[in-house]
């Protein structure tokens, strides 16, 4: 045997023997390492879901060691309280072929050399309850996927959803292009990158006593950014991104189409107070065809007390929260409980918080309306004191803006004529502007606005117990007596 070819077998005996003693190790390891996981995930799983009607919990039902490889099972079973507490808990069953590192063979294959504690390829089986979803991906698992485990605990994993299409009766049905995401985990989950796509789903529901309706989606990306609080829950930035739309409905089979639909939510942290913001675009908006406009709407918080508006969050849950049957819970308030609450309050209040709607816009063909308003809290001195005197004190500034556009009002008012079956274009537009020229009429009438031009502008200013209302300034007290008096309720005392 020549030299070169002596030191390359060396290398591959040797890396054969390393590679066999790890995995042994690894496969050694494997069922303490799932059942770890396991638990963290039924603590996240009851975190995330504590306050909803749904409960849910994975268990770990056996695992077959091997050299090489093992093969785990799984339970997860979840229980809808919203169908009654005699309904029986949804079952999915999972098997998991884990191939042991440090070098498993689907990576080796694909030239990944880089140690890893094993590799998990799992799939679901049937059961009674999927028995269904495989008739319609034809025997082939629905769902699957491959997570593949580091030694630091980092996590890298891979999720598919099945193609299929499938009648649920003689009127409905359901057409699906399949989903796949992709996730990168650091140990316990504490940050967590994923990103996924569904190209089309499709579907069609009907019955006796309804119009058909169909639904629609094309093009979904989801993408998510986030990092575990000190909290327990996560901030960072999700979005949604749909390519295209469309909702037909009614008697008439209406058409309502959306393109280019965008949602962005962000949320960080600055020691115990929390900033948001959520951001909608919707491109362009159809009817039966026909252009509608495009919309954006923006909101935004800061300065929110973490502590007090978990602690606010639990007693809503517990106390204010409608139960299954859709009615309120019956047990009151504890002295201590209401103690609790005022104390909350006054913790979010104290934060100085900030609301905001930065930006409403709607655009139709014709004309573009806008709207804003923010504003700003603060803890009052007493809640004990005078109503009048406790909104001066927790309210700081109000800032409001609305320009309204008699055109876009007279395209919206087409709209609706065209939804309620009005075909006559000339009763259409008649109708249109006259609902344009009405809404400008009350706007003066009302006092609450004023016209200029095609816009009807309102502004409303407030701060150190002076409301300023389209130019013209007065107290807290007139305004709250203009506004009772203008709409028939009783003045404030």
């Amino acid at each position: 045997m020549n030299k070169p070819l002596g030191v390359l077998v060396g290398i591959v005996v040797v890396a054969g023997v390393l590679n066999t003693a790890g995995a042994w190790y690894t496969g050694g390891k494997i069922e303490s390492v799932l059942q770890t996981s396991i638990q963290q995930a039924n603590q996240e799983l009851a975190s995330q879901l504590k306050g909803t009607a749904t409960q849910g919990s994975i268990e770990l039902v056996s695992v077959e060691r091997h050299l090489y490889s093992s093969t785990a099972h799984y339970r997860l079973n979840i229980q809808d309280q919203a169908s009654g507490p005699d309904a029986p808990p949804v079952e999915l069953l999972f098997v998991d072929n884990i191939e042991h590192g440090p070098l498993p063979w689907s990576r080796i294959k694909t030239f990944k050399w880089l140690p890893v504690m094993a590799v998990s390829n799992y799939s679901l089986e049937k059961n009674t309850f999927t028995e269904k979803w495989f008739a319609a991906t034809k025997d082939q698992a629905p769902l699957k996927g491959q997570v593949t485990l580091g030694y630091d605990r980092s996590v890298d994993g891979h999720m598919e959803l099945m193609a299929f299409e499938a009648s649920m009766d003689d009127k409905s049905s359901i057409s699906f292009s399949g989903l796949t995401m992709e996730a990168q985990t650091d140990a316990e989950a504490k940050n967590i990158k994923a990103k996924g796509y569904m190209d089309h789903l499709k579907i069609h529901a009907a019955s006796l006593d309804k119009p058909p309706a169909l639904i629609e989606l094309n093009g979904l990306t989801l993408a998510s950014d986030l990092n575990k609080s000190t909290y327990g829950f996560y901030l960072g930035q999700n979005v949604l991104v749909l390519s295209e739309g469309q909702l037909t409905f009614g008697v008439r089979q209406s058409v309502l189409g959306v393109k280019n639909f965008e949602y962005t939510g962000s949320a960080s942290a600055n020691g115990s107070l929390l900033s948001g913001r959520l951001t909608y675009n919707v491109g362009d908006i159809t009817l039966d065809g026909k252009p509608v406009g495009s919309a954006q709407m923006v909101m935004t918080a800061s300065s929110l007390d973490i502590p007090a508006m978990q602690s606010l969050l639990q007693t809503y849950q517990s106390k204010f929260q409608p139960q299954v049957d859709g009615t309120l819970p019956q047990t009151p308030l504890t002295a201590e409980e209401q103690a609790r609450m005022q104390v909350d309050v006054e913790k979010l209040l104290a934060a100085r918080p900030q609301l905001a709607l930065e930006k409403l816009t709607l655009k139709t063909a014709n004309g573009e309306s806008q709207f804003n308003a923010a504003m700003s809290l603060a803890q009052p001195a007493s809640f004990e004191l005078a109503p009048i005197e406790v909104t001066k004190q927790m309210v700081t500034a109000l800032d409001a803006k609305l320009q309204l556009s008699k055109p876009m009002i007279a395209d919206l008012s087409a709209v609706q004529a065209q939804l309620v079956g009005q075909t006559d274009p000339q009763a259409i537009a008649k109708m249109a502007s006259a609902n344009s020229e009405m809404a400008g009429v009350m706007a003066v009438q009302t006092g609450l606005a004023k016209v200029d031009g095609n816009n009807i502008l309102a502004t409303l200013k407030y701060a150190a117990g002076e409301v300023d209302l389209n130019g013209q300034k007065m107290s807290l007290e007139d305004f709250i007596n203009a506004m009772t008096t203008r709409f028939g309720g009783v003045a404030a005392q």
